[in-house]
């Protein structure tokens, strides 16, 4: 990574929030990576693992995922075994996606390489100082008026 032109613009904070972000998504999508996934691919499994079986259209909205991009990354999943696509015992015009065993045991993978992942991220730092650290920064991203 480039450093900022002026000094100033490299002591803000939100350049350097930015920087460590940056640093941290290289990080995690190197390690998931390594088990043949992509970072939507991940956060798919897991939001799927957590709201099962969740309706298409829900889950879209719950990880913030473009219907159509969303469409692909199941498809992958799919095509990978990973999860099943049937249809909603709710509301059988829509589809449900729930998790195979497959995907459960690659979810937990990648989970530990995502840990071990935030772990190089926060080598720099004691165990005290990254539990408060990481407090912090969910203030921060909360905003005033939920923190």
């Amino acid at each position: 990574m480039s450093e900022a032109p002026i000094p100033a613009i490299r002591a803000l904070p939100s350049w350097i929030i930015g920087r460590a972000a940056a640093r941290g998504r290289t990080l995690v999508a190197e390690a998931l990576a390594a088990e043949g996934v992509k970072m939507w691919h991940h956060v798919v499994l897991s939001a799927v693992r957590d709201l099962a079986p969740v309706a298409q259209a829900d889950l879209g909205r719950g990880v913030g995922l473009d219907p159509k991009d969303l469409v692909g990354v199941l498809n992958d999943l799919q095509a990978g075994g990973l999860i099943v696509r049937e249809p909603d015992p709710r509301d059988r015009r829509k589809n449900a996606v729930s998790l195979t065993p497959r995907g459960e045991e690659l979810l937990l993978r990648c989970e530990d390489a995502a840990r071990a992942a935030n772990e190089v991220l926060l080598a720099p730092l004691a165990a005290a100082e990254r539990d408060r650290f990481t407090a912090l920064l969910v203030r921060v991203a909360a905003g005033p008026d939920e923190g």
